[in-house]
């Protein structure tokens, strides 16, 4: 049931790409790099879903549409292993809730790590953080 789901997002995240007018497509040749799910820190809450997904135009990050963060004054979202890596700071967060897609470097390499953080630079504290399923 899972990996129909999955699958389900692979559609409906290639749906939402196309109606943005972003260049990047998830096809059935996109293979998910990591599925998690957010969980608060220090006091903050975020919940909901994360999938990274490597596809023929690049590497993107889906945050699925029951993504929810409580509020910061500097939310980032960049990658760890064990704890965050400032140096995979990929994106400021675009809204505290909802579906979101952010393309990613290719000089990050998201197979290398076992989670995704949301981090406030500006007080640096996390706010919440997703590990591998």
């Amino acid at each position: 049931m899972i990996r129909s789901l999955i699958k389900s997002a692979v559609i409906v995240g290639s749906l939402t790409l196309c109606c943005l007018g972003l260049p990047l497509a998830a096809n059935a040749e996109s293979e998910i790099v990591f599925n998690g799910t957010f969980e608060g820190r220090t006091d903050h809450t975020t919940t909901g879903g994360v999938t990274v997904l490597k596809t023929d135009a690049g590497t993107i990050v889906v945050l699925e549409s029951d993504f929810f963060l409580d509020g910061a004054p500097d939310p980032k979202l960049g990658f760890g292993k064990d704890g965050y890596d400032p140096s995979t700071k990929f994106s400021h967060l675009q809204s505290n809730t909802g579906a979101q897609v952010y393309v990613i470097s290719e000089d990050i390499d998201p197979s290398k790590y076992n989670e995704i953080w949301v981090w406030c630079e500006k007080f640096n504290v996390p706010l919440g953080v997703a590990t591998k399923d």
